[in-house]
């Protein structure tokens, strides 16, 4: 790394101690960005990494509520409002106990460059709350989201800052917000949160959007060397929103995803995974993967472990941050893996990533490779804006034009600085170029 950017780097880590995941996300960003600064001086001139690196906004605050036994419980909410250079801050909110400051920056700090990529005006943010839904009523649930959207009101809005969903947030949880934001501000502003029910301002393939959108890029990947993903051997990790509408998408183009996973272990189907079924178990009935084990035929449960224990020519990690370690990584390798797509944010650890690297495996970054449920997003925002609804074909068409988009200047631009095939360079480069020349244009703010 260049010796100016390395200072800046240490600068930035020194000022945020203690938060992890964060510093991994500024680190693998700064390690491509040397070469747009021999080529871009006045990016360094006038401090745009310094304060790329610095939300503009960061809110921390307190949600009381009270559970079904009458007790009263507290969590803590975020809303990091990262860089608006672009357009209002976008970004979702998580609900899970791992939720903190550090993850929430590191989330945010990602949605600049994946916001950016989409080619939409959108600026990037994220937030959340240590509250766990697992579990809880659904009176629970509303008592929570309508507490947290009594503080987080003041600080969103259309042309602001518009949340969405991510873990722990789905379409029930958007419901909430979204009512109890209509009935403190007194408006019907459907622009302010996206992933809402198709029937009061949603738009379709939302749901399916982020898991449509890694299949699609990691089908592009392919292509470059003469390839498809019909006839490959897929393991999805996650067994949420994305990991589901990942499989189901893979299978329609005609690959065989044979495993997934949830917190407590995996599958292994080799027929194929039943999408109605798990559908069935973790959208419905909201219960726990080795439930798919009792109710399908010839099919493995493995309590624990890892999924990525299980051979694939393809692998979409879609659960969580640093999920698919070093040693992971080098497993799948050994087993034939051609490509990798990662529907999660970050969910491939900095050697993993090295590994796959070294190896010659095509590997898609969460922040190009999942881009495609914010872009929905901003297709819902469209359709708000214009008092209009799009058909579900429309609707895909154009996720796909985009995440196609997304997949041509990644690669243009890997290829422009001299490592062609480079997709974590050509991200970060094309992301990155796209948000400074708007900050540069926008004076010292």
């Amino acid at each position: 790394m260049d010796s100016r950017l390395d200072a800046i780097k240490e600068a930035v880590l020194a000022r945020s101690p203690g938060e992890l995941e964060f510093h991994q996300a500024v680190d693998e960003v700064f390690q491509s960005l040397a070469p747009v600064h021999r080529r871009h001086p006045e990016f360094l001139d006038a401090a745009v990494l310094e304060r790329l690196c610095e939300p503009e906004r960061q809110i921390i605050f307190r949600v009381p509520w009270v559970d079904d036994a009458g007790r009263i419980q507290i969590n803590r909410g975020f809303r990091v409002e990262f860089n608006s250079a672009l357009g209002p801050f976008k970004g979702g909110l998580r609900f899970h106990p791992s939720v903190n400051l550090g993850i929430v920056k590191f989330l945010g700090f990602e949605q600049i460059f994946k916001n950016s990529l989409t080619g939409m005006p959108l600026g990037g943010g994220k937030g959340g709350s240590d509250f766990d839904p697992r579990d809880r009523s659904d009176g629970e649930v509303m008592r929570f989201c309508q507490s947290f959207m009594t503080e987080l009101y003041r600080h969103i809005g259309e042309y602001t800052d518009v949340p969405a969903g991510d873990i722990g947030v789905g379409g029930r949880e958007i419901g909430y917000l979204f009512g109890q934001y209509k009935r403190i501000t007194n408006r019907y502003e459907s622009g302010v949160l996206t992933g809402k029910g198709i029937s009061w301002g949603g738009s379709l393939v939302r749901p399916e959007a982020t898991g449509y959108g890694t299949v699609i890029f990691t089908e592009q990947m392919l292509k470059t060397q003469g390839k498809s993903i019909e006839g490959q051997r897929v393991v999805v990790s996650g067994s949420g929103n994305v990991a589901i509408n990942a499989i189901e998408k893979a299978q329609a183009l005609g690959a065989l995803v044979v495993a997934c996973s949830d917190s407590e272990g995996y599958v292994v189907d080799e027929a194929g995974i039943d999408v109605a079924l798990l559908r069935q178990i973790k959208e419905v009935e909201r219960g726990r993967l080795k439930e798919y084990e009792a109710q399908r035929a010839r099919v493995s449960y493995v309590q624990g472990g890892s999924v990525w224990d299980v051979d694939a020519t393809v692998a979409l990690p879609c659960a969580t941050q640093n999920e698919l370690d070093g040693d992971a990584a080098a497993r799948l390798v050994r087993n034939g893996l051609l490509a990798v797509g990662e529907g999660a944010n970050m969910p491939s650890t900095r050697r993993a990533v090295t590994v796959f690297q070294e190896a010659g495996i095509l590997f898609g970054p969460g922040k190009a490779a999942n881009a495609g449920g914010v872009a929905t997003s901003a297709l819902e925002m469209q359709q708000n804006a214009s008092r209009d609804s799009w058909s579900f074909a429309h609707t895909e068409q154009r996720l796909a034009t985009i995440m196609v988009d997304i997949h041509d200047r990644c690669a243009a631009t890997a290829e422009s600085y001299g490592d062609p095939g480079n997709y974590v360079l050509g991200a970060n480069i094309c992301g990155f170029v796209k948000v400074a020349d708007a900050m540069l244009a926008q004076g010292v703010i």
